[in-house]
């Protein structure tokens, strides 16, 4: 019976493999073309053979490759030379290279939003197509992004190391990722921000650490056993972690005693307001619109406003919510769901249940596409009660300038 090659642990492998290449001295592009042909390679060849060794035989078989492309090239003897310097093959010592890769590919030569592209497809484990919708951006345009951003790096050694707000953006985007439930990276995301806030002291790293603790504390009650979204409101609060949502808001309590508010920082208080509440009626929403306001003036991101917008719905009514709204681009995701929100609340169903259904026409994932159907047809049965939206957990990025 031919067996099934474990995805996770290719996807897990693969920054060590990465970082192995370029220690060797490959440059990063190259390097990861070569594992990405590593990879197909072993979708191909491990179902029916598996390695002893799974690591060693990527490094191997990437190594390989990277050597057959550069021995067509001009600089043959110099690549040649560095070939009798191959360790031999077997076991490869384990060496977490992926945050010292997160860093190089935020090198100066690209620009912040390359390198956080760069760096979610090749070391976060992305596809093109998971990438552009984190970015809000057709596939066809990240992949031209990603094309000329290996482009830049092609030759470049990246010895010197990027900057942190980059490395910032990137763990952020793959912990969203990860939290989505499409690929379960959020866990590697906050091993990796723990790692950073180890050696950088810098409030954000402190903020964005508390904010994806914040998350995840909720993130067992979030899915019904039938994988259904289950909405903010409805959630069984005696399933989310305490302890992390204990950690998480002495981390952000530490670190806004610093006098150095950032988005993160900002981001992780409105998720400790919602920690903290022991009912959605009783969050503080005064407070929730007052720190997106602050988010607004340091960021001025329409997902940031949209959900600004249900905030001010629940301090003052959902007409203010629905003025809010109509200054918040259409085409921001999500914007259809706060509008079928926030006109139910204000007592047009027929309206509504339109909207959740148009909604539900371009949810990014199923679950959240199958809530907002049951709302349409929630909606359509005189009579049934009001579920509550459930916000993103958090929020995308706007698209980069």
């Amino acid at each position: 019976m031919t067996r099934e090659v474990d995805e996770v642990l290719l996807r897990s492998l693969t920054p060590g493999v990465l970082g192995i290449l370029v220690r060797r001295g490959a440059d990063f592009a190259a390097a990861e073309d070569a594992v990405q042909e590593a990879l197909l390679e072993a979708f191909r060849a491990w179902p029916d053979d598996p390695p002893r060794d799974p690591k060693g035989w990527l490094v191997t078989a990437a190594w390989r490759r990277f050597l057959d492309a550069t021995r067509s090239e001009t600089a043959r003897r110099r690549r040649e030379e560095r070939v009798e310097e191959e360790p031999p093959p077997g076991p490869t010592r384990e060496l977490d290279d992926t945050l010292r890769l997160y860093f190089l590919c935020a090198h100066p030569s690209l620009t912040p939003s390359s390198a956080v592209a760069l760096t979610l497809r090749a070391v976060g484990g992305l596809t093109t197509r998971q990438v552009a919708r984190a970015y809000l951006v057709p596939e066809a345009t990240m992949a031209q992004r990603i094309s000329r951003a290996k482009r830049t790096v092609s030759g470049v050694r990246l010895d010197r190391p990027g900057d942190v707000a980059t490395v910032l953006r990137v763990l952020y985007l793959v912990f969203n990722e990860g939290y989505s439930g499409d690929v379960d990276l959020a866990v590697e995301a906050i091993r990796l921000t723990r790692q950073l806030a180890a050696i950088i002291d810098h409030p954000e790293v402190a903020g964005l650490l508390a904010l994806m603790m914040l998350h995840h504390a909720r993130r067992a009650a979030r899915t019904a056993p039938d994988g259904s979204l289950v909405p903010l409101a409805d959630q069984d609060r005696a399933r989310w972690d305490t302890t992390s949502i204990a950690e998480g808001v002495a981390i952000l309590q530490a670190a806004l005693t610093r006098d150095r508010l950032g988005e993160f920082q900002a981001q992780a208080a409105i998720a400790a307001l919602h920690a903290d509440a022991p009912t959605t009626e009783e969050t503080d929403w005064v407070q929730v619109v007052e720190w997106y306001d602050e988010l607004v003036l340091l960021t001025d991101s329409p997902v940031v406003r949209l959900n600004r917008a249900v905030a001010v719905g629940e301090v003052d009514g959902p007409r203010a919510g629905l003025a809010a709204l109509a200054a918040v681009d259409g085409s921001v995701p999500r914007h259809t769901a706060v509008a079928a929100y926030l006109h139910e609340r204000d007592g047009d169903p027929a309206l509504a249940a339109r909207l959740y259904a148009e909604a539900a026409l371009h949810a990014p994932h199923l679950a959240e596409r199958d809530h907002l159907t049951r709302q349409a047809a929630r909606l359509n049965e005189a009579g049934s009660p009001r579920t509550p939206l459930a916000l993103a957990p958090i929020h995308p990025p706007e698209e980069p300038s």
